[in-house]
């Protein structure tokens, strides 16, 4: 793996690991929830649920980053991982559209993270295929 795939993956992977511990940080109410999912949230019971689903997708891509790097024994196929790319990378798109429109500048400010992390999604698929040749 060249050294600029691998040092975007480990980028990648920090930015994940701060936005886990952000999703922690309100599940134990450090931060309010209010401020966050658009201000739908209408309880805690939800609050739970959604941080809950929130946390289990960021480990999943970041266990898919992982794969990518190399860097875990199991692994499915390249043409799956990257499959699997393709979509968070059409995710944070819309999530970044999404944020721009939002109604707080708090959730604004999250089309900069969501921008990025569709940007290095681009990078980390596209670096790839370039390695391959």
């Amino acid at each position: 793996m060249n050294f600029i795939l691998n040092n975007t993956i480990k980028l990648f992977l920090g930015i994940l690991i701060a936005v886990i511990l952000f999703h922690i940080c309100i599940i134990i109410k450090i931060i309010p929830y209010d401020i966050t999912w658009g201000g739908r949230l209408q309880n805690d019971t939800e609050m739970y649920v959604f941080e809950a689903i929130s946390i289990l997708i960021n480990v999943f891509l970041s266990w898919i980053l992982l794969m990518k790097g190399n860097l875990v024994k199991y692994k499915f196929s390249n043409q799956v991982v990257n499959g699997i790319l393709w979509i968070f990378f059409a995710i944070f798109i819309l999530n970044t559209i999404g944020n721009v429109f939002a109604k707080t500048f708090f959730e604004k400010f999250f089309a900069l993270l969501t921008g990025l992390s569709a940007l290095l999604i681009w990078n980390i698929t596209k670096e790839r295929k370039t390695t391959n040749r």
